[in-house]
């Protein structure tokens, strides 16, 4: 019996040690995110209501463009709408940025204008818990740029949270230890770093500089990722503009750069498996409006956000009215996908009919054509009318759509 009972104990210890050996080769799960959204309108207007509302669920904290200084502008404040922001009741992290052609750093009026902020806010009852010092510098200017933050963490109420963003460029800096010692955490900014013409964003460079800025911060850091496009401007004086939101007045060419989802999206699943050390979590720059043509649509940042994935899906619906059909085409997914080249209706004893949005028509007596006339893009949960017909007959399941 003691026999028995032996053997038996030495197979459940045998089979326990096998669990635990198999249970110790499974990969970690992925890790889960910290996610933040940037708001960098100048100007609030009434679609931020909304933008904030379908946000709310899925992006912990605010960060909120306040305060700026530039060159030849002097100082302005952004012009939010407390009472939308303290109804959100999200954190708040203000943003002030200092323009990195500033040719010095005014400690003294930086300080007022900085407190002069955060009474104001405060006073309107908002829940700020952090201030963001947005100052792309040359690295030979990181020396002055550390003293700047030394006095102002000295002035800050203690309970506030002082954080700065980061370029790549300063890994090369033997400074940056010393300044990321000034502050609570950083953000480390992997789009928009590089010239315009290069593009916005490389995954496989956001990866390498990941990496290497863990391992010379001593502080929590983010990561803030591009949700956005921009157009880029020919310019005599050599260098393209830069548009953003606003259109800038001019008629020369334009050439439009946009953040790729799925290659962020791709970023997010590696920094997940194997995340650097002290990486706190993800910003993504900007909330997208109603009517922000070059942000992401909604739908598209929520998917990446939370790993969904990826896909166009394009149909297309005929709305009658009588003998008059509208045509309508309708990106469900939640990734921008082409415009069809070719649309065919099969058709009967049609009076009239026309085409719009980029197309043209073809007629023949029994079949209508839509003719893409250069390629295009419909972004995700957006329509584009193509036309419309008048015909007695248009026979719904005879649509052919052809990319």
């Amino acid at each position: 019996m003691f026999v028995c009972a032996l053997a038996m104990r030495c197979r459940y210890t045998l089979g326990l040690l096998l669990l635990l050996s198999l249970s110790g080769c499974e990969p970690a799960p992925p890790k889960v995110f910290d996610q933040q959204l940037y708001i960098w309108q100048r100007q609030w207007r009434p679609a931020h209501a909304e933008a904030l509302a379908q946000t709310r669920a899925q992006f912990s904290t605010l960060r909120v463009l306040a305060l700026q200084a530039q060159p030849k502008e002097g100082w302005t404040r952004a012009r939010i709408d407390p009472a939308m922001l303290k109804a959100d009741g999200r954190p708040i992290i203000a943003v002030v940025r200092l323009d990195g052609q500033l040719p010095q750093l005014d400690s003294a009026a930086i300080h007022g204008k900085i407190q002069q902020l955060l009474s104001d806010w405060q006073a309107a009852g908002l829940s700020v818990v952090g201030l963001e010092i947005d100052h792309d510098c040359a690295s030979a200017r990181l020396p002055a740029y550390a003293e700047l933050l030394t006095t102002l963490r000295q002035a800050l109420p203690p309970q506030l949270k002082l954080s700065i963003t980061a370029l790549p460029a300063w890994l090369e800096s033997p400074q940056l230890e010393s300044l990321l010692t000034r502050v609570d955490s950083s953000v480390l900014q992997v789009h928009a770093v590089s010239r315009p013409t290069q593009g916005l964003f490389a995954p496989q460079s956001a990866l390498r500089w990941a990496h290497a800025y863990a391992a010379r911060s001593p502080k929590p850091f983010y990561l803030a990722l591009p949700a956005y496009g921009v157009g880029l401007i020919e310019s005599t004086a050599g260098a393209p503009l830069v548009e953003s939101e606003a259109a800038l007045n001019t008629r020369a060419p334009r050439r439009e750069l946009q953040a790729d989802p799925e290659q962020v999206a791709s970023l997010i699943q590696v920094l997940q498996t194997d995340p650097p050390e002290n990486l706190a979590g993800l910003i993504w720059f900007r909330l997208p409006l109603a009517g922000d043509r070059r942000a992401w649509p909604l739908r598209t940042l929520q998917a990446v956000a939370s790993g969904q994935p990826l896909s166009a899906d394009l149909r297309l619906a005929i709305n009658r009215t009588g003998a008059l059909s509208e045509l309508v085409l309708h990106n469900h997914g939640n990734l921008s996908g082409a415009l069809p080249a070719r649309i065919e209706l099969s058709t009967q004893h049609c009076d009239s009919a026309d085409a719009l949005g980029g197309y043209r028509l073809q007629r023949s007596a029994n079949r209508l054509v839509w003719l893409r006339q250069s390629p295009g893009q419909l972004a995700a949960g957006q329509q584009l009318a193509l036309g419309w017909a008048r015909c007695q007959i248009i026979e719904q399941g005879e649509v052919g759509v052809k990319p």
